[in-house]
């Protein structure tokens, strides 16, 4: 029992082909490879058009009285902060004698930190020169306003231990004048409050002592922390190379763009929902491919290659056998390659001149065959209106549109078949479903389909297996059920149901 490739299309159908998503990707290399270069471009130009300012970059080793071998960077990132407030910035335009305001000033320096110690101070200006100077003033102010900072804590911790040390002092005369002139054990009946009182003096006399030390080693240690707090790599310009920075810009712009390109070839494929592979074509149309044709040249010289001149040749013949052996008229309709019909047409009309006279029947709606140069050679050409003048023993071969704007009934005077070219990639999966249900509404038969600049590595089949009787290898098979009059039957074998969508039904 065969089983229908189209139902089984229709009934297995992912929500997103990411076969087909690549191969239509790929189709659309020039938008992606248009926006790699445009970004390849925009970047050198940026880089050209747009050079950084002139910068200096110095660093300052930053010591903190907290600071601990596990400290996660708070310290630098509070120093980092500290940097940019406008009591920073106002002490270095004060140095340079500059007017600038600090907003503006803070606007033109950055700091970040190296390490839990290190702050490197990054600044821009007009001129190197001017950069240099800045960064130096920056960082000399940043330095004073840190070593301030610490000598201002470092009095504070020594004055607050020193006046906990005064307290005790005065505590310490209170017990002394309690004591007076008394010695231990002079008196039995007050020895034990004589001894708490000794007992009370020796303590303030440690607690005091430890006081001082304490304030000596709060005073001792800011000078450290001070020394420790300087610059370590002096102010210097930061070197800047066009080509370098050329370079770099259009390869990061080249790389956006491609991303960006791909994105939206990707995105455009899937709301477009342009079928490219042979298998959607076949089962959008309802009808076989039958034959391919790579993309037409856009110089007519180029046409002659020997790869296309061979794969025209070849389908050339196949359609001359296809329209010979059919004792209805035949017409070559197209979606998307006007231009390449057009010269089939003419082709296979010149096979055919070999067995009688044949004219080719103009419906196209542009100028392809109407303003075409001729040659000696080529077939007549006439105009549908002028098509009912050509006598009846004259074959006819018909050349028509199904793009979007159709008249849908002129097609039935340009063949009752028909081969569909469509380029690969052209029509929606709407309009292919419109033009299966059209031409079978005018009972025209699909004999098969041409594709048109193929994806060169679709491996798909376009074979319909249910549909021989519209299939090219089915053909001769419905010449032979022709009545005893030579003529066809009336009656057409039904055409195969072409998937139509939701809204197409209904609007039926």
């Amino acid at each position: 029992m065969t089983t229908s490739t189209t139902a089984e299309s229709s009934g297995a159908t992912p929500l997103l082909d990411l076969q087909a998503l690549v191969v239509a990707v790929r189709r659309r290399r020039r938008l992606w490879g248009l926006m790699a270069l445009l970004g390849l471009l925009a970047g050198a130009a940026m880089a050209v058009l747009m050079p950084p300012p002139p910068t200096a970059v110095t660093k300052v080793l930053v010591t903190h009285q907290e600071d601990q071998p596990n400290d996660t960077g708070t310290l630098i990132r509070t120093d980092v902060a500290l940097l940019g407030t406008t009591r920073i910035a106002a002490q270095a335009l004060r140095t340079l004698e500059s007017p600038e305001r600090p907003e503006d000033f803070m606007r033109d320096y950055r700091g970040a930190g190296l390490t839990n110690n290190l702050l490197q101070i990054t600044v821009t200006g007009d001129s190197d020169t001017q950069a240099v100077a800045r960064a130096k003033a920056l960082a000399d102010a940043f330095v004073a306003d840190h070593v301030r900072r610490m000598q201002d804590a470092a009095k504070a911790e020594a004055k607050a231990l020193l006046d906990q040390r005064d307290r005790m002092r005065d505590e310490l005369a209170q017990v002394n004048k309690a004591i007076g002139n008394r010695a231990p054990g002079s008196d039995p009946k007050a020895s034990a409050s004589i001894e708490s009182l000794f007992a009370r003096r020796a303590e303030l006399n440690s607690r005091i002592a430890d006081f001082d030390q304490r304030a000596a080693e709060a005073r001792t240690g800011a000078p450290k922390l001070v020394a420790g707090t300087q610059i370590v790599d002096a102010p210097r310009a930061v070197p800047h190379s066009l080509p370098k920075a050329a370079v770099t810009n259009a390869v990061i712009g080249a790389l956006l763009g491609l991303v960006l390109g791909l994105a939206v070839a990707a995105v455009g494929s899937v709301v477009a929902d342009r079928p490219v592979l042979r298998r959607e074509i076949a089962a959008n149309l309802g009808a076989s491919v039958i034959a391919e044709l790579p993309r037409a040249p856009l110089l007519p010289g180029r046409w002659q290659r020997p790869r296309t001149r061979a794969a025209r040749e070849r389908l050339t013949t196949t359609l001359t056998r296809a329209v010979r052996g059919s004792a209805e008229p035949v017409s070559l309709l197209e979606l998307g390659c006007a231009r390449t019909t057009s010269v089939l047409a003419l082709d296979v009309a010149g096979a055919l001149a070999e067995d009688g006279p044949v004219v080719v029947v103009d419906g196209l709606p542009g100028p392809q065959l109407a303003q075409r140069r001729e040659r000696p050679q080529d077939p007549a050409v006439v105009s549908g209106e002028s098509s009912a003048a050509v006598p009846p023993q004259t074959r006819r071969l018909g050349v028509g549109s199904v793009a979007p704007g159709t008249a849908w009934l002129d097609l039935q005077y340009l063949g009752t078949q028909t081969v569909l070219v469509v380029r690969a990639g052209h029509g929606s999966a709407a309009w292919l479903h419109t033009v299966a249900r059209q031409l079978a509404d005018q009972r025209i038969v699909v004999i098969g389909v041409v594709l048109v600049d193929p994806d060169p590595r679709d491996r798909t089949d376009g074979t319909l297996w249910d549909g021989m009787h519209t299939a090219l290898r089915g053909h001769y098979e419905r010449l032979a059920r022709q009545n005893g009059t030579g003529h066809l039957r009336k009656e057409r074998p039904s055409m195969p149901a072409a998937r139509v969508p939701d809204s197409d039904q209904e609007a039926r």
